[in-house]
């Protein structure tokens, strides 16, 4: 499957523009692409208590979710300021599994340096429960 990520670095890029950040100056922006071709953007939004704190790409997820999780998760750019591009964290990968095996993710910074990559190869054993 070919991905044009033209479209997902353009709308990642515009998200971490909307980036509350006052406390770490890290604005971080994340797009996704669902298998019916729309695309879902989120960004940070930091808190005093860090622990309350929203990742760009958690933030894409409940966008998406609050739309009906329309179409499956094709694909995922993560545009931030950081040289290498920064990778998702850890809560945003177990989120990303919840959703999806894998994923292509291109991870990108406002230099055009990138690296594109896959959710399994970054989290190759997210957690899994059976239930009762």
């Amino acid at each position: 499957m070919e991905i044009d990520w033209k479209p997902l670095i353009q709308a990642a890029r515009a998200a971490s523009e909307h980036a509350y950040a006052p406390f770490s100056k890290f604005k971080v922006g994340a797009a996704l692409l669902t298998t019916d071709g729309r695309i879902f953007t989120g960004c940070n939004v930091e808190n005093r208590t860090y622990g309350l704190t929203i990742c760009a790409e958690r933030c894409a997820i409940t966008a998406w979710v609050a739309a009906g999780s329309p179409g499956q998760l094709q694909a995922l750019v993560v545009h931030a300021d950081l040289s290498p591009p920064a990778r998702p964290c850890g809560m945003c990968r177990e989120t990303l599994a919840e959703f999806a095996k894998d994923l292509p993710i291109l991870l990108i910074n406002p230099d055009d340096e990138h690296e594109e990559v896959s959710l399994k190869e970054i989290f190759p054993q997210p957690f899994e429960w059976a239930g009762p």
